[in-house]
C-alpha cells in the first residue's frame, strides 16, 4: 500500500482511500503535506490539525464550485464538488468522537456530495428507512431502464459511511450491470450514528428485515424487484453482511467484501496490541459504536460478535473476499467463513494477493479493481438464479 505518512498506517489508509475513490493527487498532497511531521506522533496526535489541512485544500474547492455555478459551468462545479465532499469525509473519518466539530463536519460533506448529485444529473435519491420507532438513512442509485432492476443493500463497516460507499463506484459499477444499490448507514456507522445517535448490535438480522420491509413496500417507487435482493458488506460489513443472510431468508445473495469472521476476537488481539486499527482514538471510537460507557460494556454488547454457529445457517450464494496481507483482520478469517458456509450453494473465496494488488484491508489498496470482480459475482449470481442454474 501507498504510505504517504510512513510512520502512519491509519492515516495513510484515508490517503489511499481518497486517491482510489477520485481525489486529485496533486489536492491530497497540499493537503497531506503540512501534517507530515505531526504524522510521526501516532495515531491520535494531530488529527484535528489534519482535518483543518484538508479542509483548507476543501474550501478553496468550494469556492471554485460557487464561482463556477454562478457562471453556469454545472459540470465542473458538480465535479469540484464531488472532491470537496470526499477530503471532507475522509478527514472527518479520522476524529475523535469527542472532537466537537466532528457533527457540522460530517453533514458538510454530506451537503457537497448532494450539491455533486444536483450538478451532476447523478441517479442518486435519499431514502429513509423506518426502523424501530426511528429511521435509518440511505441512498439509492438508480440502475438505467424502467426495471424493476434487482438491488443490492450495501453496509459499511466500523467507520465508513453511505458517502463512502458512493465514492467508491461501487454502485455505479453495479448500475452498468443492471443493478441498483441501496447504501444504508447501519445503527453504528455515518449518519445514524453521527447524527441521529443509533448505535450498533450483534443481530444485524434486525437491520436486514427492516430494509428489505421497506423495499418490499415501496418496490415500484423505487423500481427494484423485492424478490432479487442481495446484501454487500465491506470491512465490518464482512461480519454484519453474512450474519444478515443466514438468518433473514429473503436476501438471494451475500458478500463479504473483507471477512471479518470473529470480531470479538479481533478485540482481545488488538488489547494485546497486535494488528493494526483502522481509525485512531480507536477505543474511544468503538465504545461510541456500541454506546457502551466503559470497556466492560463495550465486551459485553459485542461478545456475540462472530459467525462460529452462524456462517453454516447461510443458504445462499456467498462471495468472501480478502487481501492477503490485511493489516487488520487476519486472512485466516476469511478461511474460516468460507469453511464454515457449508450450505451455501455457491460459495466462494477470493483472496488478493501480489503482483495482482488488492493485498490490504477490503483490498482498498487496488479498490476499483477488486469492486469490479465484485460487482461481475453480484451480476452473474442474480443472472443464475433468475435462470434456475
Amino acid at each position: 500500500m501507498f504510505m504517504y505518512f510512513p510512520t502512519n498506517y491509519v492515516w495513510s489508509l484515508s490517503v489511499v482511500a481518497t486517491l482510489n475513490n477520485g481525489g486529485y493527487i496533486d489536492e491530497v498532497d497540499r493537503a497531506c503535506k503540512p501534517v507530515l511531521l505531526a504524522s510521526q506522533n501516532g495515531d491520535d496526535a494531530g488529527t484535528e490539525e489534519l482535518y483543518a489541512s484538508w479542509a483548507a485544500v476543501a474550501d478553496r474547492l468550494v469556492r471554485k464550485a460557487q464561482d463556477d455555478e454562478a457562471r453556469g459551468r454545472l459540470i465542473g462545479a458538480g465535479e469540484t464538488y464531488y472532491r470537496a465532499s470526499l477530503y471532507t469525509s475522509q478527514s472527518e473519518r479520522l476524529q475523535s468522537p469527542k472532537w466537537e466539530g466532528r457533527n457540522a463536519a460530517y453533514q458538510k460533506s454530506i451537503d457537497l456530495l448532494l450539491k455533486h448529485v444536483e450538478l451532476s444529473g447523478v441517479p442518486l435519491s435519499t431514502v429513509e428507512i423506518p426502523y424501530e420507532g426511528a429511521s435509518l438513512p440511505g441512498y439509492l442509485y438508480r440502475a438505467p431502464g424502467s426495471g424493476p432492476h434487482p438491488v443490492v443493500i450495501q453496509w459499511n463497516g466500523l467507520d465508513s459511511t453511505k458517502e463512502m460507499m458512493y465514492y467508491s463506484g461501487f454502485p455505479q459499477m453495479l448500475a452498468e450491470r443492471g443493478i441498483s444499490t441501496l447504501m444504508v448507514d447501519t445503527p453504528g456507522s455515518g449518519e445514524a450514528l453521527r447524527l441521529r445517535g443509533l448505535t450498533a448490535r450483534h443481530d444485524t438480522e434486525a437491520w436486514a428485515g427492516a430494509i428489505i420491509d421497506h423495499i418490499e413496500q415501496n418496490a415500484g417507487e423505487l423500481g427494484v424487484d423485492p424478490e432479487r435482493v442481495g446484501i454487500v458488506g465491506w470491512s465490518l460489513g464482512g461480519y454484519y453482511a453474512p450474519r444478515a443472510a443466514a438468518f433473514e431468508k429473503r436476501l438471494k445473495l451475500a458478500v463479504a467484501w473483507g471477512a471479518n469472521h470473529n470480531w470479538a476476537e479481533v478485540q482481545e488481539k488488538r488489547r494485546n496490541r497486535e494488528g493494526e486499527n483502522p481509525v485512531p482514538h480507536y477505543w474511544d471510537h468503538v465504545k461510541w459504536v456500541w454506546g457502551a460507557a466503559d470497556m466492560d460494556e463495550f465486551i459485553e454488547k459485542t461478545k456475540g460478535m462472530h459467525l462460529n454457529g452462524v456462517a453454516e445457517q447461510i443458504t445462499v450464494p456467498l462471495l468472501i473476499t480478502h487481501g492477503v496481507g490485511d493489516r487488520q483482520i487476519s486472512v485466516d478469517y476469511a478461511h474460516q467463513t468460507y469453511e464454515q458456509a457449508v450450505n451455501s450453494p455457491k460459495r466462494e473465496l477470493r483472496l488478493f494477493e501480489d503482483p495482482e494488488g488488492g493485498t490490504e484491508h477490503i483490498s482498498i489498496d487496488n479498490m476499483p479493481y477488486a469492486a469490479g470482480i465484485i460487482a461481475d459475482w453480484v451480476a452473474e449470481t442474480f443472472s443464475e438464479l433468475a435462470s434456475g442454474a
